[in-house]
């Protein structure tokens, strides 16, 4: 079991950055993948990015590729996103979650955290 608490979100100006952190509770943390997902109003939540918990592996959706970067600290038990040339589409609640493997899928995540949101205006 992991517990998730995201932080970091906001309003920022397009072409700006920003960066989300989640902290984790719970031994099993050091061994989760860690995904991150947003949901725009209206809309399916969504992959954003997905790291391992070895080799540091990555995977991005071809929308943030380039622009967004997850990174982890085991020893802190806290999982990044930063975010940098936001777009105005970029906008919506991101959330973290923690899973056994690498997917982009939000059923192979166990444990999801409240979510925080990301407003980019035009």
């Amino acid at each position: 079991q992991v517990q998730l608490v995201e932080s970091g979100g906001g309003l920022v100006q397009a072409g700006g950055s920003l960066k989300l952190s989640c902290a984790a509770s719970g031994r099993t943390f050091s061994r989760s993948a860690m995904g991150w997902f947003r949901q725009a109003p209206g809309k399916e939540r969504e992959f954003v990015a997905t790291i391992g918990w070895s080799a540091g592996t990555t995977y991005y959706a071809d929308s943030v590729k380039g622009r967004f970067t997850v990174s982890r600290d085991n020893a802190k038990n806290t999982v990044y996103l930063q975010m940098n040339s936001l777009k105005p589409e970029d906008t919506a609640v991101y959330y973290c979650a923690a899973g056994r493997g690498v997917s982009t899928s939000r059923r192979t995540y166990d444990d999801w955290g409240q979510g925080t949101q990301v407003t980019v205006s035009s």
